[in-house]
């Protein structure tokens, strides 16, 4: 009998260890890695004449990767440069009339001021300064007269110089330009294809620095804080692989347990979620499963 109740106390101390073992080797959260994902989409309609991109490229930021046939925008162009020069034209008729009649003008005005120094000596009459001072009155009035004939013509200008910039600006938006540094996940279109505006192209993503989302619980979050170093481990064979994480971004506010997420207990329960930063070293791919371990030195 003593035996026995000897094999059970053993057996209970032993369970006891294992446990202890056990919630000591515990993570102090679970999580799945992340990217910021972009879907770059076509700024214009009509067929991808060239488009060298494939899943896996590594993309530098404003890599040129093809372009949209341009043709009928460029003749549109070439049109609009060739109204603007007949219009032109006709402004620089309406022009040359203001620039003799300012000429004249000029003329007027000396002989106004002549007549005035004369008459001061009496060497002038008065009708003299009058019908001085009325031909410059009329000049002024051809000139504004002119100037009104002429808006029109400016404001058509004007708007022809419009349309010339909208064409260019869809002329430089027919050419695929990468907007960042990263690694193309999903292609969506092929040259040759009719593309429209809004229409995806490819998937590009930075994969040099990932974050893993986790959630820890109310206990857990008043022991952290936004920069702090933790550490962050991946299934590696038969081991684990550790690397070193910082801690970018603690939720303000609490959500219940996503449902892939341990047991269905702690599924209910109210948990923060956070996001670290890892280097990547190219064994990190979006989706995969890493557990992260709070650097009990770095705690506040």
């Amino acid at each position: 009998m003593n035996f026995y109740r000897t094999i059970a106390v053993i057996s209970m101390i032993a369970s006891i260890v294992l446990s202890c073992s056990k919630t000591d080797n515990k993570a102090d959260g679970y999580g799945n890695f992340e990217a910021t994902e972009i879907t770059i989409s076509a700024e214009n309609n009509g067929k991808l004449m060239q488009f060298s991109v494939n899943e896996g490229d590594q993309l530098a930021r404003d890599a040129i990767l093809g372009y949209i046939d341009t043709i009928a925008l460029s003749l549109k162009r070439a049109q609009l440069l060739a109204t603007k020069e007949v219009i032109a034209s006709k402004s620089k008729g309406v022009l040359s009339q203001i620039s003799v009649l300012q000429a004249r003008k000029k003329t007027a005005n000396t002989n106004l001021n002549r007549i005035r120094a004369m008459l001061k000596e009496n060497a002038a009459t008065q009708k003299q300064l009058d019908d001085a001072t009325g031909e410059i009155d009329i000049i002024t009035q051809q000139i504004r007269s002119i100037e009104i004939q002429n808006a029109p013509v400016v404001n058509e200008l004007k708007h022809i110089d419009l349309q010339i910039k909208q064409v260019e600006d869809q002329l430089h938006k027919s050419i695929i330009v990468n907007p960042i540094n990263g690694t193309v996940l999903t292609k969506y279109a092929e040259p040759n294809e009719l593309t429209s505006f809004g229409k995806p192209l490819y998937k590009i993503a930075d994969l040099s620095t990932m974050e893993l989302r986790t959630y820890v619980s109310e206990t857990q979050l008043a022991n952290l804080r936004i920069g702090q170093e933790v550490t962050v481990k991946i299934d590696e064979g038969q081991s684990t692989k550790s690397y070193a994480g910082k801690i970018i971004w603690i939720s303000s506010e609490a959500e219940f347990t996503p449902k892939i997420i341990q047991t269905k207990e702690e599924r209910v329960a109210l948990v923060y979620a956070l996001k670290v930063q890892v280097q990547n070293d190219g064994s990190l791919k979006i989706g995969m499963p890493a557990e992260i371990w709070f650097n009990k030195d770095n705690q506040p």
